[in-house]
Order: C-alpha cells, then sequence, then structure tokens
C-alpha cells in the first residue's frame, strides 16, 4: 500500500476530484492488469490511448485516475490531471518505489553505436574492482546472478524503477544502463539523479515513423541526458559533440583523439593474430598510462576510453584497469570463438548496413588474408536493408555466404534472393546456405590461415524466429556441435 499524497508529492499537478488522503494498493499504466483499488495511469500510444477506456479501467477497480485531459469518472474515483502522463508515471514509480536510484550511483550511456559494449565493459572493470553492479541494457537487465532479457534497450518507467528496487535489495552500490534517444523522449528516464552520462557518437538513425521527426530531434533527445547528470563524459571527436551537448548543465569531461581531450588516446596499434584481434594505445591527459583492450577497432579504444574515463571517479586502480580491460567481453558483440590455430572466427550483431560496414571496415584493418562474412537478414522487414546489407558485404567481404536471419513469416530463400539483388551491385564472391548451421560449417571446414571470419546478425540472440514461433538456436552452440561432428 503507498499513500496517495506521498505518491503525488513530488508531481506538478491538479487535484481535480477526490481527496489526496488514503491509499492505494499498487500503481498501474496496463489496463490489462489494473487491480483492485489501483492508481491507474493513462498512456496515449501510437495505438491504444486508455483515456478513452477509463469507465472501463474504473470497472476494474481503478480508485485513482492520471490523466492528461478531464475524463469522467464516479464519485468515488479520484481523478489527477497532470501536463503530461508519461512524465509523470516516470515520478510516480519512483516514488512507488521509494526512489531507490537515490541508493545507487547510477550511469545512463547514450549514442548511436557502442552503448552496449561500453556498458559491459564498465560493469566489468567496476566488478573486477570490487564493486556489485547491476545492468539494464539492449541484451538484458543483470540483477546480482538474475539474467532478464530485454524487449527495449530502455524499458519503461516503471519497470526500470522496479529493477533499481531490485537491484538496492541485492546489494548493488552502482546501476549501468544504456539510454535510448526513444528512453528519453518517452520520459522513461525521468527523474532519475544521474551520477555520470555518457556520450559515445552520433549518426543518422531511428529517423522515421513512430521514432524521431528528424536528425535535429534525435540529436535533441540525446541531449537530455546531460541536462540530468552531474557529470557528463562525451566523445569530443564526434562531428555532432556540439549539437549533442549544447545546454548541457552537467560538469562535462571530454574524451578523444584530440589534444583538448580530457583523456587523449595516442600511439594506438592493432594487435592481431590467429584466433586474436585487439589493440593497444596510451592513456594521456587526466591519466598517464598503457592500455589494452581484447576487442578490435578504433571505436572500441573510444568505448574503452569511456570506461576509463568513468572509473576514474570510483578509484579503480590503474592495475584492476588494465587486467579488466584484457579480460571484459560483451556477448554478441565481436566476441571472438577460438576454433582453429589458423583463422579468427567471430559473432557480431551488426544487423544493418551501417553497422555492417562499420564491422568489415574495422576488420579490414588487421589485413586478413580473407574478410569472410555470413549474414542473413530478418523476414517481414524492409527490403531496402536487404538490398544495402547485400552491397556492403559484396563490396568489402572476400567472400559473403547469404544464409537464414529470423525468417518470420517470409520464406528464407525470397530473402535470400533480395540480399543477392544487392550484392550484384559489387564484384564479391559470394555462395548461399539457406541453413545457418551449414553455413557455419561450410566457413569453418573452407577457413585458411589468415582468415577473419565473422557470423554476423544474430549476436546475442539465442533464437530463430520462423513463422511465429520462436526456436532455440545459439551460434555458440551450432560452432561446437560442428566442431565435434567435424572431429
Amino acid at each position: 500500500m503507498r499513500s496517495i499524497s506521498g505518491l503525488l508529492e513530488n508531481l506538478d499537478h491538479q487535484m481535480i476530484k477526490g481527496p489526496e488522503e488514503g491509499e492505494v494498493t499498487a500503481l498501474v499504466y496496463d489496463s490489462r492488469k489494473v487491480t483492485e483499488g489501483c492508481m491507474f495511469v493513462c498512456i496515449k500510444g501510437a495505438v491504444y490511448d486508455s483515456h478513452e477506456h477509463v469507465e472501463e479501467i474504473v470497472a476494474k477497480g481503478a480508485r485513482v485516475i492520471v490523466a492528461e485531459r478531464e475524463v469522467e469518472v464516479p464519485e468515488d474515483t479520484a481523478l489527477v490531471l497532470v501536463p503530461d502522463t508519461r512524465y509523470a508515471l516516470a515520478l510516480l514509480s519512483a516514488a512507488y518505489f521509494d526512489h531507490p536510484a537515490d541508493q545507487m550511483k547510477i550511469i545512463g550511456i547514450t549514442g548511436t553505436k557502442g552503448k552496449t559494449t561500453t556498458t559491459f565493459m564498465i560493469k566489468g572493470i567496476l566488478e573486477h574492482a570490487g564493486y556489485k553492479v547491476g545492468l539494464i541494457g539492449t541484451i538484458e537487465t543483470i540483477i546480482g546472478e538474475k539474467h532478464i532479457p530485454a524487449n527495449n534497450t530502455t524499458p519503461e518507467s516503471y519497470l526500470v524503477q522496479e529493477y533499481f528496487a531490485q537491484m538496492v535489495e541485492a546489494g548493488c552500490q552502482v546501476c549501468v544502463m544504456e539510454v535510448s534517444s526513444q528512453g528519453l523522449m518517452m520520459h522513461r528516464t525521468a527523474g532519475i539523479p544521474f551520477e555520470i552520462g555518457i556520450f559515445t557518437n552520433l549518426a543518422p538513425d531511428h529517423i522515421g515513423p513512430n521514432e524521431h521527426a528528424s536528425f535535429e530531434e534525435y540529436a535533441a533527445c540525446k541531449g537530455m541526458l546531460f541536462r540530468q547528470c552531474r557529470i557528463g563524459i562525451a566523445n569530443m571527436d564526434d562531428e555532432h559533440f556540439d549539437l549533442v551537448m549544447g545546454g548541457h548543465s552537467c560538469v562535462l569531461e571530454t574524451v578523444g583523439f584530440s589534444e583538448k581531450a580530457d583523456y587523449r588516446a595516442s600511439k594506438v596499434e592493432l594487435i592481431g593474430r590467429p584466433g586474436y584481434l585487439g589493440a593497444s594505445y596510451h592513456v594521456s591527459g587526466k591519466l598517464d598510462m598503457d592500455v589494452e583492450i581484447d576487442v578490435p577497432g578504433t571505436f572500441s579504444v573510444y568505448n574503452s576510453l569511456v570506461a576509463v574515463a568513468v572509473c576514474e571517479h570510483f578509484h579503480v586502480s590503474e592495475e584492476d584497469l588494465k587486467e579488466a580491460l584484457k579480460v571484459v567481453k560483451t556477448k554478441g558483440r565481436i566476441e571472438m570463438i577460438r576454433v582453429s590455430e589458423d583463422f579468427t572466427l567471430m559473432i557480431d550483431y551488426a544487423h544493418n548496413a551501417m553497422s555492417l560496414e562499420s564491422l568489415l571496415l574495422t576488420l579490414r584493418e588487421y589485413h586478413p588474408e580473407r574478410l569472410v562474412c555470413v549474414f542473413g537478414c530478418g523476414g517481414n522487414r524492409s527490403k531496402l536493408r536487404r538490398y544495402e546489407m547485400g552491397e556492403v558485404s559484396g563490396r568489402l567481404a572476400d567472400l559473403t555466404v547469404i544464409t537464414s536471419d529470423n525468417p518470420r513469416f517470409e520464406e528464407p530463400q525470397a530473402i535470400i534472393d533480395d540480399i543477392k539483388i544487392g550484392m550484384s551491385r559489387t564484384s564479391g564472391d559470394y555462395v548461399e546456405i539457406c541453413d545457418r548451421k551449414e553455413a557455419i560449417r561450410y566457413v569453418i571446414e573452407h577457413g585458411r590461415k589468415g582468415d577473419v571470419i565473422v557470423l554476423a546478425g544474430k549476436g546475442h540472440e539465442d533464437y530463430q524466429e520462423i513463422k511465429g514461433k520462436k526456436y532455440p538456436m545459439d551460434e555458440r552452440v551450432l560452432i561446437q556441435e560442428v566442431l565435434e561432428e567435424l572431429r
């Protein structure tokens, strides 16, 4: 039970009807989950607006209705008006769970690319240094030993606060979370007292119906985080740095290769040998140390540089930093799987043209004997993505193996045929093997000394979606099965 006045205490609201005294049994925003005596927050979605179903919600037992506009409620039901119910839900949720974020240090990471990897890097380093750390991100939410698969990069505000409360109960001192532009725009993170906000980079993405109206809006939503955190850590080399950081109210620190950056990377060396791709560099500025990371590419230098800057605020020793950065890994993000002394095999989530191009360009920097790319495209999605990914792989990979990836309600061969249209715009060699396990078998059997082979698109996913049903399928398991069968 929670008091109505206690929940409303920090909220800009107008009590239209009913007393603020009394208690509610629950806080609810989904009309399918209404319980007797609850406070219900009306949300207007893209398809469903619960303002239009208040009569049904009250009939199910809601005691207090929180709405953006006046709606008809019975005499014994309270009505609270607020300017924005999504914003109100965030503040009400924090109050409902007794403001759990106040009992931890919250680190929020925003940017187009690198959020997931940076999140896991920070978590890994802090844990190596002895902190207990919770995580909310694209792949999963982690609370102690509990792993909860994610539906959204940033969950609804009620769920965020519920996770925070569980983290506090589990003894977490820190929560590191991915903060999407959609999450910021829809106030899922409103009211969270971020200790540190992080900006990785910005590129045109998530612009269109039901997302952002323009690139400028996209950038402005990212920038909201830096008016809500105490310390900001940002990549000053990014061409949109000023656009995102304009109007920030935090203490700002910068990372990058620029001489002006507070944490500067220099003397970058790419380290490549069969089964291993990494990088080393020197950090100067607020810190003076050499770093080696177990993930390839220049963008990995940026991600680790951010992690180093964050961990300085937690007084992590140089020794702990160095040890952790060499071993910390992110499932499905340039995840190397040791299968041979001759070639390198990895799994990555790259599932659109932009991320695939970035990945393949990074791997090209290591001058492999051949760069081999295995990928497919999801069904019931834009054909344009298929053409674009086919063209990118045809242009940048020495060999492409086109296969299946979540065909959903489409025929896998029809998707492959679309990818081949993009491939045909290049001179790249390809083979098509519809069954993903057989595609993996093919590249392992035909791997040559010095090859770099990437399985793109699935990443952390452990299923294949076919005709409305998800079937278990983890590429790590498929690789092991293939290796055992080949023995």
